[in-house]
């Protein structure tokens, strides 16, 4: 009886280890997958893009010339129209220099109207008797008038460029706009180039977005771009595409696109606001007719049996294989004829390390992620 009970409490604890164990057994996580919903065009339209606001027009100013400050009449948060005086250099060197190629250039006009009047005598003597000048002192007279010609023509050059420099001690607001930085004071040295202020103009605004891209090639069938600021809340603004940059981030994989618009009324859109940018866009009826278009690293091939793509069942977040029609290529990947529908998750990458019935968690690749 001893030997059946132990033989019974043997089988007991063997029976009981290999269910703890079975119960021990960690499941699988789901594999994480990158997939895009079709039929977005509308990965745009449906996605609200962060971005940040910006002053249309910008300018670091800077004088063209160099010298110690006497005026500086701005500071932060001053409104200035155009024309109006930003900064002025001490005018006593350039003035100077004015002065001194004004002379220079007289005595030389003077020198050249007299190798001029000599160089006309030697030429009306040699006309009418060419014996009583020599050929050489014909030709000395004609290089001192035409010395005295460019001597002339480079003073008067000298003295554009020293007219100009005066007139370069004046910085001058280009546009109407606000001073939003100095970076200098008043009876500094300033050198030519560097920033004297920081001038604004809000009458628009940019807002810049980073733009996946996949979705990039879906900005000429744009309708709309509707802007909302954290800071402004209830004020939502029409917007219209300004740039689009034409290299895409290393790192994120995004397109910079700067979108611009007016001032509201009824509020002040600041430079540096964080702003929420909404794009909705409409695939042209054409394009419809084509087909889908996803790209060429979602679909897999099963031998005879044709091309296959797989979708997320998000009822149970499982894979689902799916026979599909290819009509052809297009800019943007491949356009399928049949098989897909508008609103389904398509894997796009790594197709071929996944199966079908596999448990999966969306990597929503429209995000850049």
């Amino acid at each position: 009886m001893g030997k059946v009970a132990a033989a019974l409490l043997a089988s007991l604890i063997i029976f009981g280890g290999a269910a703890c164990a079975e119960k021990s057994l960690p499941e699988a996580p789901p594999k994480k997958v990158k997939a895009v919903k079709l039929g977005d065009i509308s990965d745009l339209a449906e996605r609200s893009l962060p971005g940040r606001a910006r002053a249309a027009q910008q300018s670091n100013l800077s004088f063209r010339v160099s010298g110690p400050l006497i005026e500086l009449p701005i500071k932060v948060g001053d409104e200035v129209k155009k024309g109006d005086l930003l900064a002025r250099i001490d005018p006593t060197d350039y003035e100077s220099r004015v002065a001194s190629v004004r002379g220079q250039l007289k005595s030389a006009i003077a020198a050249r109207d007299l190798a001029d009047a000599e160089f006309k005598r030697a030429a009306d003597i040699k006309q009418k008797n060419p014996d009583l000048i020599s050929d050489s002192e014909y030709d000395q007279r004609l290089g001192r008038r035409d010395t005295a010609r460019a001597q002339v023509v480079a003073l008067e050059s000298a003295l554009k460029l020293a007219e100009d420099d005066l007139s370069y001690i004046y910085l001058l607001a280009p546009y109407d706009g606000v001073v939003a930085a100095t970076y200098v004071e008043n009876f500094e040295n300033v050198l030519a180039k560097r920033p004297i202020a920081r001038l604004l103009n809000t009458d628009a605004i940019e807002v810049v977005i980073d733009v996946p891209e996949r979705q990039i090639g879906y900005l000429p069938y744009l309708v709309s771009a509707n802007v909302t600021f954290d800071a402004v809340p209830g004020v939502e603004l029409d917007a219209t595409v300004k740039e689009v940059g034409s290299e895409a981030s290393t790192v994120t994989r995004t397109y910079p696109v700067t979108l611009i618009m007016d001032q509201p009324e009824d509020a002040e859109i600041r430079p540096g606001m964080a702003a929420s940018v909404r794009l909705v866009g409409r695939l042209p009826e054409q394009a419809r007719e084509i087909g889908l278009s996803v790209p060429a690293t979602a679909l897999f091939n099963k031998g005879d049996d044709g091309t296959y793509v797989y979708v997320v069942d998000e009822a149970s977040m499982t894979l689902v294989q799916k026979p599909v029609e290819v009509s052809m290529l297009s800019d943007r990947g491949v356009l399928v004829k049949s098989g897909l529908s508008a609103g389904e998750w398509l894997v796009i990458a790594g197709v071929h390390s996944v199966s079908e019935g596999q448990q999966v968690r969306i990597l929503d690749a429209s995000a850049g992620g």
